[in-house]
């Protein structure tokens, strides 16, 4: 049996990083050790647990079950060990020239961000924002901390992300002045119309569009399968602002009010209610339980907050 003072506590730090990515190499560079370092604390890992860890499989290192049991343990006495230091260390906002990584959806980036900027400049003038979409990055980047937060609307998430709703967004149409939509305004005529899809969730790089995917298509198709109705899509985009403008040409664009106020005092354009009920959306934050007791990272995730909370359009 092992004594605990015979125990380099340091292994639990190898071992929580080598489960995250399961590759010797990679986890080198995430501790900044060379990669015969980290191979030695494998093995040293290997012999003082008895189990080799991480085996090689066709799907390349997998962890043993042994291996998974102890993961959540493992990072719970890490999180512990960082909660128990971190109140000896401050953030200065008004000094620091941190560069927070936030992935952010287009909805997100076109709502939120302006808003977060100007908050910066008056808290913190020094701090950058390093933006992301969607399809630069994985829930894995996340849950490594590799991103300090991703904003966005999840349908599920991993059960291990800290997780805050910013807000939560029924939708509006932008619509054309002059279209003969705004004259007879009704779900008869909304649905003779042409629209614009416009819409960006997730995580990874999307794939083409199926109208007859309705579950794919996403809030406003379903509201409207729900009903017996279909819609007639012309153009499906993943960018707001392009389906903004293109609502100036004659399209009709349904989408979360926050970002179709953006365009309410634009001439071209007119704001109405959707003629059917489509359920709300929900914005949403989440970061690695690896950052949750970072104090920069406390201070900007209650910027975010407080933004949000004050700053939505009306």
């Amino acid at each position: 049996m092992n004594n605990i003072k015979d125990i380099d506590l340091n292994l639990l730090v190898y071992l929580d990083v080598l489960l995250r990515e399961r590759n010797v190499t990679k986890a080198a560079a995430q501790l900044n050790i060379t990669q015969p370092a980290m191979s030695n604390g494998l093995k040293r890992l290997r012999t003082l647990l008895n189990d080799p860890i991480l085996v090689r499989t066709s799907s390349g290192m997998m962890p043993t079950e042994a291996a998974l049991r102890m993961q959540e343990p493992v990072r719970e006495i890490l999180y512990a060990i960082e909660e128990m230091v971190q109140p000896s260390r401050e953030f200065d906002a008004a000094t620091s020239d941190r560069v927070f990584r936030i992935m952010a959806s287009d909805y997100a980036a076109s709502t939120l961000m302006p808003r977060l900027l100007e908050q910066l400049k008056v808290h913190a003038p020094n701090v950058a924002l390093d933006i992301m979409t969607p399809s630069d990055i994985s829930f894995h980047d996340v849950d490594n901390g590799k991103v300090d937060l991703a904003i966005n609307r999840f349908e599920k998430l991993p059960q291990s992300f800290h997780q805050k709703k910013l807000w939560e967004d029924r939708f509006s149409c932008l619509i054309r002045h002059d279209h003969p939509l705004v004259q007879e305004y009704t779900l008869a005529n909304y649905l003779k119309a042409e629209h614009i899809w416009v819409s960006k969730t997730g995580f990874g790089v999307g794939v083409g569009m199926d109208t007859h995917d309705v579950q794919k298509l996403g809030w406003v198709d379903e509201a409207l399968a729900h009903l017996g109705h279909k819609r007639t899509i012309k153009v499906f985009t993943r960018n707001y602002h392009v389906a903004m403008h293109l609502a100036r040409q004659g399209l009709v664009a349904t989408l979360p009010r926050q970002a179709a106020l953006i365009y309410r005092d634009d001439a071209e354009l007119v704001l109405r209610e959707p003629p059917f009920e489509i359920p709300p959306v929900e914005l949403t934050m989440i970061w690695s339980p690896l950052l949750q007791h970072d104090a920069g990272h406390r201070w900007f995730r209650q910027l975010v907050t407080d933004t949000a909370a004050q700053g939505q359009y009306e």
